[in-house]
């Protein structure tokens, strides 16, 4: 699954995951690939993923949204 992570400044992280952990406003969730479709907020904290090759990487944000899509991750932060 593709994980896009971008900002008005520009692309923050663009490449392939296994897995990403997002900090929603409700509750923190995981998207794993075949995810169903989904829009929802984000909050201030950290966005987790684990690569291919098993590493993982975060990126801090605070807040935003996301969208989940075909198997395309992608994170709206200012």
């Amino acid at each position: 699954m593709k994980l896009r992570i971008i900002s008005p400044v520009g692309n923050l992280f663009e490449g392939e995951v296994q897995r990403v952990a997002l900090p929603g406003a409700k509750a923190p969730f995981v998207v794993l690939r075949h995810h169903a479709p989904l829009i929802s907020s984000l909050t201030a904290g950290s966005v987790a993923y684990t690569l291919p090759d098993g590493s993982e990487g975060t990126t801090t944000i605070r807040g935003g949204f996301v969208e989940v899509l075909n198997d395309v991750v992608t994170v709206c932060t200012d």
